[in-house]
């Protein structure tokens, strides 16, 4: 026992070794992301005349991108989530930056641009964090998913817009307007806009399909060689490059500098009433950008994050960001979702991400003389057209006609008059269509089970009995009224809830013949829905749903071949009721043909009864694989129908089959009695049931019923005698 345990303790070590490598690693590949999009968000709020300031933006950036980082690794509900300025956070900060520097530079004697712009940034970070916090701490969170989506949709569309301008604005040093026209018509700046152009391009051919996570690095620094290569055969010097545009002008070294100490210099109070919007404006975003990557991260790692815990956690590392001089965050999802691709497991690859970012607080800003304009503002060119695809054209495969024209409308109101006035009509516009279509009555009519409410079809009193027996297998919900995401997020909540209630579930029926209308957004609700569904190994029945509704949910890929379709509930009921009878008269067939065969190996049954119960169903389909070589033999496999085959593989790698194994055979006995791993891979060659006794149940039969335990010992043996036998002949006969 001592040298087992020694052994154990010995492989745990190399085991934890693997897992720090696989977080390291992982970390530093979103490391290299963070870096990209940092550079590139610190251009964007640091352009026109914060442009002398940018190594501050630059350390603004990564302070943000190390505390909210460590803060969301170490708080967040899944251990891979990495944090950071993301694209829609930096774009409504670079407005706010940009409009405050508007009205000092409007001033007949203008403050210093640096200490407002800081403290203003920092506020509005701290704002937010305490804004997230609140809604955490009150569960008012859920609240925002209650906005209509196309005004949300339309805020984000919009801040892509700007994302797009500001990347313009970076490659040509020119502030998209029509006054500006003229200079961006120069062939410089037109050969500027095409060098960025190229550079988005290659980004979107070469890492948007991948994902690869060197690949836009490495297109980034292809980027930089090619422009030095082109000004070293056009014999243009740096100084050259920098005079004509090409390149950032050689900024001053930057300190570390908390914005508090600029509280002793002239501040300009009177712009902050024209700036109420833009605070609110950057608060929404990153409440709205928390909850969207959350929700996008608990879809593609397939597991349930809590919505209070990711705001709180969100809102603290905006306070402590915002006391030390950086601006808003949030979760990424591109990033976690990278991280967890790339092996992370703990939160320790997250810490990696805050030690590299807060590197990068010490890098000489004067190597920005050497970065080409164009390289950036290409990047961001790539992610302002990225999220403006998503929103103006796949939005339109989602979203109804009325919807998507609301969602169009407010994004040219945002453009237009700004983000104050985009949302405020986005809402009257949300809340008016809201009205036509919902009330505020219950998705749920009524709920019911199979054991009070059947179809019309007559059955034998056998069949009665098993329905009564068995009847809260199905479950049904009798749906009504419009739904919307609100509603549709409160049907999911119902059904976890039932799912948890009534783990016999088997069949989920849903009544669609009062419901009026399903809207777009609601599709995330029904998704929850069929993934909570599918880990219950429940099946989902639709009856009398509607064409539109049968649409809408076909276009967001809720309806496969998982969920059946009925014309109406009458119907669902019986093909479910069909289904539980025949599956409960074949398991009173198959425990018959179980405790026979049981009976006739140990003799007894009160032996097989007692085996039986200690034994667990297990169903497989063909080509699955049921253990694999080198696991450990927890296990044992009786086979009562189908049939494996016993597989090794060869020097190329592939499984060849060496044995197969038939109904009323074994598998696994020799590892469950001498401990020993697996010594082949079994697969199932057909559909197969099995019934598994693991090996806590095998001790429990040694310890409670010696009698068993040595009948079954003796089968093992018998077996195994049988099978050295059948080699022995084989062997004889290759012989001759």
């Amino acid at each position: 026992m001592r040298k087992r345990l020694r052994v154990s303790s010995i492989a745990i070590i190399p085991a934890n070794i693997r897992g720090w490598r696989n977080d390291l690693f992982s970390g530093g590949i979103a490391s290299v992301l963070t870096i990209s999009f940092g550079l590139s968000y610190s251009v964007l709020i640091f352009t026109g005349p914060l442009a002398s300031f940018l190594p501050y933006g630059i350390a603004a950036t990564f302070i943000a991108a190390s505390v909210a980082a460590a803060v969301i690794a170490l708080g967040s509900s899944f251990p891979f989530a990495i944090g950071g300025p993301e694209s829609s956070t930096a774009a409504v900060t670079a407005i706010l930056a940009a409009n405050l520097v508007e009205h000092i530079v409007a001033q007949s004697e203008p403050t210093a641009l640096l200490g407002p712009v800081l403290i203003t940034l920092s506020a509005a970070t701290i704002m937010t964090g305490l804004v997230l916090c609140g809604l955490g701490i009150t569960h008012m969170g859920r609240a925002i998913r209650y906005v209509p989506y196309p005004v949300i949709g339309g805020f984000l569309g919009a801040t892509a817009c700007l994302i797009v301008a500001g990347g313009l604005q970076v490659s040509t040093g020119f502030k998209l307007q029509i006054a500006n026209l003229g200079k961006i018509a120069t062939p410089v700046a037109l050969y500027e806009l095409c060098a960025a152009g190229a550079v988005a391009l290659a980004i979107y051919a070469i890492w948007h399909k991948s994902r690869k996570p060197m690949a836009l690095p490495a297109i980034l620094l292809a980027s930089v060689a090619i422009a030095h290569l082109v000004f070293w055969l056009s014999g243009t010097t740096i100084v050259e490059a920098q005079a004509m545009g090409w390149t950032f002008a050689s900024p001053p070294k930057a300190s570390l500098t908390l914005p508090w100490t600029f509280l002793a210099e002239p501040y300009p109070w009177d712009a902050l009433p024209g700036l109420i919007g833009n605070f609110i404006a950057v608060i929404f975003v990153t409440a709205v950008s928390t909850l969207f990557n959350t929700t996008g991260i608990e879809v593609a790692a397939h597991r349930e994050a809590d919505i209070e815990r990711e705001l709180n956690v969100t809102g603290a590392a905006n306070i402590l960001t915002g006391l030390l001089g950086g601006y808003a965050s949030c979760i990424s999802i591109s990033r976690s979702v990278l991280n967890l691709n790339s092996g992370a497991t703990s939160r320790l690859s997250g810490m990696t991400v805050a030690v590299i970012a807060a590197a990068m607080l010490v890098v000489d800003p004067t190597l920005l003389a050497y970065m080409p304009r164009f390289v950036l503002g290409g990047l961001l060119l790539y992610l302002g057209m990225e999220q403006l695809h998503r929103w103006i054209i796949d939005s339109r495969k989602r979203l109804s006609l009325l919807d998507y024209l609301s969602l169009i409308a407010i994004i040219l109101i945002i453009v237009k008059w700004g983000f104050v006035a985009g949302v405020l009509i986005g809402i009257v516009i949300g809340c008016a269509t809201f009205a036509l279509s919902v009330s505020r009555v219950s998705s749920i009519k009524y709920g019911f089970d199979g054991s009070e409410y059947r179809s019309s079809l007559d059955r034998s009193l056998e069949d009665q009995r098993t329905l009564i027996a068995h009847g809260k297998e199905i479950q049904g919900l009798n749906l009504q009224s419009y739904l919307f995401f609100g509603s549709a997020n409160r049907l999911y909540l119902h059904v976890k809830t039932l799912l948890r209630r009534h783990p016999e579930c088997r069949y989920l029926v849903f009544d669609f013949k009062l419901v009026t209308g399903i809207d777009s957004s609601a599709a995330h609700s029904f998704a929850q829905i069929k993934r909570i569904a599918r880990e219950h190994g429940t099946t989902l029945v639709l009856a009398n749903l509607h064409p539109a509704a049968n649409r809408n949910l076909r276009a967001s890929l809720f309806i496969d071949d998982e969920v059946r379709i009925a014309a109406d509930l009458d119907r669902a009921l019986e093909w479910c009721e069909n289904e539980v009878i025949t599956q409960h008269r074949g398991l009173a067939e198959e425990e018959a043909n179980l405790r026979d065969w049981f009976t006739r190996i140990l003799r007894t049954p009160e032996d097989a009864e007692e085996l039986m119960r200690r034994c667990q169903r297990m169903e497989v389909v063909a080509g699955e694989i049921v253990v694999n070589a080198g696991d450990a033999a927890e296990c044992m496999h009786f086979i009562l129908d189908g049939r494996l085959g016993i597989m090794v593989a060869d020097g190329d790698g592939r499984l060849t089959r060496v044995r197969s194994l038939g109904r009323y055979t074994t598998v696994g006995e020799m590892g469950l009695v001498a401990y020993a791993p697996r010594s082949a891979t079994i697969q199932a060659e057909i559909a197969s049931i099995l019934y598994v006794l693991r090996a806590d149940a095998f001790e429990d039969i040694k310890e409670n019923h010696p009698a068993l335990s040595q009948k079954l010992l003796t089968y093992f043996v018998s077996v195994m005698a049988e099978r050295l036998a059948f080699a022995s002949r084989m062997i004889a006969v290759l012989r001759r």
